[in-house]
């Protein structure tokens, strides 16, 4: 009776929740949503953030119902699943044009499509390929994005391993120090995620300032 009980427990999974992937599969499914959210346009629902956060303060044996994971393979498989994926997107979208992005029915990934082409043609390809990993589903679609808008192969293997090593391994160390100094932090972790998502958009918010102000400037000086 308690096998089938197990079996049914572990399919019950909400994929929406950081806490249940991590309880269901581990450092594996850590490897796995961030290939799917970066690599896969399926995969712009998936809680990027808050998962990395939370599997970096799990490491340190705070969360609830004993999830405890390992820090070292879980900063691998959080690198790994981020580079890879990226790149798989690119690759998709530079052998599908925007005919996958077009296709879509998806109100909130055609939304991000938008966003994602407007950060390229704004800030150029190297500032547009890091400042979208910290936004997401934008994240999701920059990718193929650019593969179908011809951004040199070389120019975004860099740019998109130098945003996804600081954004994957930033969020699980930040979450992972956390962890080790706050006792019981596991109590505040949702407002906590709703911050560390606020602040990963800070960059992006400050490009925008940015532009916005040099705009408004040479407008004067015009």
């Amino acid at each position: 009776m308690a096998a089938p009980l197990f079996a049914s427990s572990q399919l019950a999974v909400n994929v929406l929740s950081a806490q249940s992937l991590l309880a269901a599969f581990g450092v594996l499914g850590v490897g796995v949503v961030m290939f799917a959210e970066t690599g896969l346009l399926i995969g712009f629902f998936l809680p990027g953030d808050s998962l990395l956060f939370t599997a970096g303060l799990l490491c340190t044996g705070s969360g609830q119902h004993g999830v405890k994971l390992s820090l070292a393979p879980l900063l691998v498989a959080a690198a790994v699943g981020a580079l890879a994926g990226a790149q798989c997107g690119y690759l998709l979208g530079r052998k599908a044009g925007g005919a996958l992005l077009s296709r879509s029915r998806s109100v909130r990934l055609r939304e991000g499509a938008q966003r994602a082409e407007e950060l390229l043609e704004r800030y150029g390809h190297a500032k547009a390929i890091v400042l979208a990993r910290f936004v997401p589903v934008v994240r999701t679609v920059l990718n193929p994005m650019a593969g179908a808008l011809g951004v040199p192969e070389r120019t975004f293997t860099v740019w998109q391993a130098v945003g996804g090593l600081v954004w994957s391994l930033g969020l699980t160390l930040g979450g992972y120090a956390l962890g080790s100094s706050v006792p019981n932090v596991d109590r505040y972790l949702l407002p906590m995620v709703a911050v560390i998502v606020a602040v990963s958009l800070i960059p992006v918010a400050a490009e925008l300032y940015r532009s916005r102000r040099a705009a408004n400037e040479k407008e004067v000086r015009g």
